[in-house]
């Protein structure tokens, strides 16, 4: 990062009709508060967010995508994980 260059901050939006928040977009800002009203101004403009979350993009940390078959592999070795470990009494329908 350059010295003019302003740190990435990635921006989450809780809508009026979700419970959690989701991540919408990037922006650059200086600090924590221009973010905050960057992101408002940018990602909420329709009044659709009732919170905003922003997180410099440096303090994001992620699992590869080159990894993704070993890291997501159903772990075999714990059977009851899989619902053919539970039995279903008798009389439930609908599970």
């Amino acid at each position: 990062m350059t010295e003019k260059e302003w740190p990435l901050w990635e921006v989450f939006i809780r809508s009026k009709q979700g419970l959690n928040h989701k991540h919408v977009g990037s922006l650059r800002a200086a600090d924590e508060e221009m973010a905050i009203d960057n992101a408002r101004d940018v990602y909420t403009r329709r009044s659709e967010g009732i919170s905003i979350w922003v997180v410099q993009s440096t303090n994001v940390f992620a699992s590869s995508p080159t990894d993704a078959d070993a890291f997501f592999e159903p772990a075999n070795d714990k059977v009851y994980r899989h619902p053919t470990f539970y039995d279903v009494p008798d009389g439930i329908e609908h599970m």
